[in-house]
This record gives C-alpha cells, structure tokens and sequence, in this order.
C-alpha cells in the first residue's frame, strides 16, 4: 500500500459543496485532503443538504460546517469575510452549473458565493452536472470567464452519469480530484508554453511471450517529475514501461514495453520537446532473439536464450547528443554512495546532460518505494535533497530545473 502524500500541512481549504449528485463523493474528497494534511472548512448550500447533512462533513472535516448566512455568530465578524480570511484556497466541489454561473456574474445570494465573491486568493472549481449542461454554450461561456480570470477548472470526466445518459459531466474520482486541488498550492506559469517529456518506468525485454528481463522500477519518480512539470504550467508528454501507476490527469500518456518501443516514442516526441527528464530504467540488455511462442523449459536449456543478449538502444546518450537548447536531465540508481557519486559524475560530462539526479536504490529507497533519495549534481553544483516522498522531491527537482532554465535563458517563456 502507497504511503499517504502528506503535503498540505498547516494550509486551510475552504470547500464549498453544492447540489448536485456528486456531493456524496465530495465527502471522500474531504477525507483525502485531511489525510494530506489540511485543515477543512466545508460550506454547503441550501440544495447540497438535501443529498448529504451537514454532520456528515463536520465528522469527516473535524470543523464546524456552515449553511446559514444569517447564523448567530459566536462574536461579532461577518463569517464570509472571516472564513475568506481564514482559507488559503477555495474549492467547489460539486461545481454545479448554477454555482459556475453565479461565480462568473459575480452574483452572491447565498453564503456560498458570497465566499466566492469575498475570497481573493486561488479557486478550483470541480464541474459535475448532465453533459447537455456541461456542453451548453452559456456554461462553457462562464467557464471560459472564470478560467481567464485564474480559477482553476477540473474538467469533468466521460461515463455513465446519474441520469443513465453517457456523456461528459461526471466528477473525477475523489482521489485524483484531491490530486488536483492539492496541485493548486504549487502551480504556477514558470514553464508556460514549455514542453517537457518524461520517461518513466522499467522496460521489459521478452525471451518469450510470458518471460522477460526487467528490473523493479514502478515508475512512480517519473510520474511524480510529470506531475510537478505539469503543476508549473508545461505541457506534458509522460513514456511509460509497464506499471500500475495511474497518470495524471491532463497529461498525454504513451505506453511502451520494450526499450526500442521507448526510444521510437521519445524520438518520435522529440522535435516538440524542450526539457527532457529521462526518469525511466530503461533495462541494458535485450535476448537476441524472441520466441514466437512459450518456450518449454528443454528448449530453454537447448537454445539458452538468456544466455544470448544485446545491449540496448542508449536513448538518452542519442538523445543528448543532438539536444541543442533543450534541457537535458538524466537519472542514475547506485547502491555505493562513493563509487555512485563518480559514476554520475562521468555520466554527466560523457552524455552532454545539464543535470543528473543520483538516486540511492539500497534499502527501503528508490526502486518500488514511495520515498526516494537524491543528489542533484551540475557542473558547478553538488546538492544532496533529503529522503522524502516522491511527489515533494519531484517539485524540487523541477524548482531547480526551473532555477537553471531562468538563469542562463534569457527567454520570456515563463521565466
């Protein structure tokens, strides 16, 4: 089991519920947040009663629940404007269409868009509604206000909806809609307009069709590294070998198996690609040959398939090799510290990369771990980052990358 994210200590969401269906899931959303730290104060209104009480989210939220605009306060301080104060950003979740189109007019007649109005710091708004709402012109209309604006829309997935229509209009997962909100509190435009390709995952090179070589990566440092680059504004393109990771949302995901499959897919990506982080454990060998079908054990023996292997493609030596302006950053898994550090050393300067990420894989880190280990090494910098999850370390490595970016380009493209 994946150890919990917990990275939203000490910020206060504020978190508007409507109503719609969705408000039943809007429940667990609250549970995800609280587990990654955050403080929650739920605000429904009037029609999100009628799906889920009140006492429900103050039991999962541990805070006071509001409803009424004209509660008795404890003390005298208008509580939109107290609670505005108090939030360090502002969800809706269920978004209705009715609730967009108040945020979007500027309309406050409830105690919820009232908030709305009195909040002045990031919104994230979660759609859900019938797909003939969503796709109405007059709500795609106050979408489009809201997104220029800079509130943050989570698009609505494809399915089945409440209504037994297939369409467009459900809410996420509250999961990834937690995701989401949390990438709220670290999203900006520095690498607007940049296009950034990550690789992720191992390879497997098969003998035959149910034996292969691999190694244990799962791919969840690369994921991290695409989420993170997508938080700062860049357009993602994630590679992935084969893992259970699921991408996140937003981001165009390629799957391979093979290492030949990876390096068609990043040469096929590369012409729109600026920054390129080369997170996958791409496996070194490959069988000479495959077999068409299983091999029994006799023919294994006869024919030592394993015995018989070729290097494969070296994707990021070809690839650094013709980088021109592109930002270059490649990974290297030691288990010898010492011996680790040269290695990386050697692996900069040979490869042309701008920047190589020396993880330890020993113990309970790196390879199928959620936490990970790092030295960032340049060619003027040598930075150890503590062990920590992968999502933290993946923002900081990216922050560095953003940091070398701006201090040799002079280009406007979010620096």
């Amino acid at each position: 089991m994946s150890k919990q994210i917990m990275d939203l200590p000490g910020k206060t969401i504020l978190f508007g519920v409507t109503g719609g269906i969705a408000a039943y899931k809007a429940v667990n959303v609250v549970s995800h947040l609280r587990k990654r730290g955050a403080e929650v104060c739920v605000v429904m209104t009037e029609a999100a009663e009628e799906f889920v009480t009140p006492l429900t989210f103050r039991t999962i939220s541990a805070n006071q629940v509001h409803t009424d605009m004209f509660d008795e306060p404890h003390h005298y301080n208008p509580r939109h404007i107290s609670l505005a104060e108090k939030g360090d950003l502002l969800a809706v979740v269920p978004a209705t269409a009715n609730i967009i189109a108040k945020a979007a007019n500027g309309i406050a007649d409830d105690f919820l868009s009232t908030l709305m109005l009195a909040f002045p710091k990031r919104k994230v708004f979660a759609p859900a509604m019938n797909h003939h709402m969503w796709c109405n012109p007059v709500t795609q209309d106050n979408v489009s206000r809201l997104r220029e604006r800079g509130d943050i829309i989570v698009e609505p997935d494809e399915g089945r909806l409440a209504s037994g229509a297939v369409g467009k209009g459900r809410m996420p997962a509250p999961g990834a809609l937690a995701d989401e909100i949390a990438s709220a509190f670290f999203s900006d435009s520095a690498l607007c307009d940049w296009r950034v390709t990550v690789t992720a995952g191992p390879t497997r090179e098969h003998f035959d069709p149910v034996r292969y070589l691999s190694n244990p990566s799962s791919g969840k440092m690369g994921f991290a590294l695409a989420q993170a680059a997508r938080e700062r504004g860049a357009s993602v393109h994630l590679i992935s070998g084969p893992t259970q990771q699921r991408p996140p949302r937003g981001i165009e995901t390629t799957r391979v198996v093979s290492a030949h499959q990876m390096r068609d897919a990043c040469l096929q990506s590369w012409q729109d690609t600026d920054i390129l982080l080369m997170a996958a454990a791409v496996c070194d060998y490959a069988p000479q040959q495959s077999a068409k079908d299983k091999l029994s054990k006799r023919e294994a023996d006869e024919e030592h398939p394993l015995g018989k292997v070729l290097r494969t493609p070296d994707i990021l030596t070809e690839l650094a090799e013709q980088k021109g302006n592109r930002f270059v950053l490649g990974f290297s898994a030691e288990t010898d510290r010492d011996a680790g550090c040269e290695k990386a050393k050697r692996k900069l300067q040979e490869k042309n990369l701008d920047m190589i990420a020396l993880n330890f894989v020993d113990g309970d880190v790196g390879f199928a771990s959620d936490d990970n280990h790092c030295i960032l090494i340049t060619g003027q910098r040598h930075e150890e980052l503590p062990r920590m999850h992968k999502l933290p370390l993946a923002r900081l490595i990216v922050g560095r990358i953003v940091s070398e970016i701006c201090g040799v380009s002079s280009t406007s493209r979010g620096c």
